[in-house]
């Protein structure tokens, strides 16, 4: 069974399909799965999916290309559905460089607020970054981030800054630029860190692997890139199945 821990089924792109990407996803094994919320409309939307659907749970939190807009109303909202028995983690988070709604000043302040509820609530976060590592990186460990830990998500550093989050107690989750021909470092990165540490996703609508790249991707696609991490690590798929789910499930707490 796998574990996709990075959803946004409460997309748009959904609207329409939900229950056959869904009955998809089970069709090719996915066991559970974690609908990402990451500002207003898409949190009451992950919360709605969680509650239809025993096998999904959620992650809360604010997007920093969205930070200029988050207030303290929305902080303490987070911190009530903190306490929701399917809310597993906080996030996405992080920082995004990419984009320039939310100025760095911004970001990185409603970052450390998320951090700091995180250690308040003692749930796991899961890290968006783009083009910021450093930052990041940085970040983390002035805010003793290592107490709840988490996962770095759709990770897309090298091998010696992975291993950096894991020092930090961060997993590493890959989805679905590993399965590309010309991404390198995801490569690496499968090859070289411990499957104890590795976590599987698949950004979905977003990022679809190899051969669905640049169309719609759905959670059935993350068997793909348990495929490839373990071609890329020697292992059978059903180890890696069943060690990145455990992961997932030790992660978040959830019972066997």
């Amino acid at each position: 069974m796998l574990f996709d821990t990075h959803v946004h089924l409460n997309a748009e792109q959904y609207n329409d399909d939900i229950d056959e990407v869904i009955e998809r996803a089970k069709e090719a094994g996915v066991s559970n799965m974690v609908v990402v919320g990451f500002d207003r409309p898409t949190i009451h939307k992950a919360l709605d999916l969680i509650e239809m659907h025993d096998f999904l749970y959620a992650s809360v939190g604010w997007h920093p290309v969205d930070a200029i807009d988050m207030t303290d109303d929305d902080l303490l909202l987070l911190e009530e559905l903190a306490e929701h028995p399917k809310v597993v983690a906080l996030g996405e988070m992080g920082l995004d460089y990419h984009w320039d709604k939310s100025p760095k000043d911004i970001q990185k302040e409603v970052f450390r607020k998320q951090i700091q509820l995180a250690k308040k609530v003692k749930l796991p976060i899961i890290i968006h970054n783009r083009e910021a590592t450093q930052d990041i990186v940085d970040i983390l460990k002035e805010e003793d981030a290592e107490e709840v830990g988490g996962i770095m998500h759709c990770f897309s550093g090298s091998v010696e800054t992975a291993r950096e989050c894991i020092d930090m107690n961060f997993y590493i989750s890959l989805g679905g630029p590993v399965t590309f021909k010309n991404a390198k470092k995801p490569k690496e990165v499968a090859a070289d860190i411990p499957l104890e540490k590795l976590l599987i996703e698949t950004d979905c609508p977003y990022l679809a692997p190899h051969p669905y790249r640049g169309k719609r991707n759905e959670p059935a696609y993350v068997k793909l890139v348990a495929e490839q991490i373990a071609e890329l690590k020697g292992l059978s798929y059903e180890e890696v199945a069943q060690s990145t789910t455990e992961n997932a499930r030790k992660l978040f707490k959830l019972e066997r």
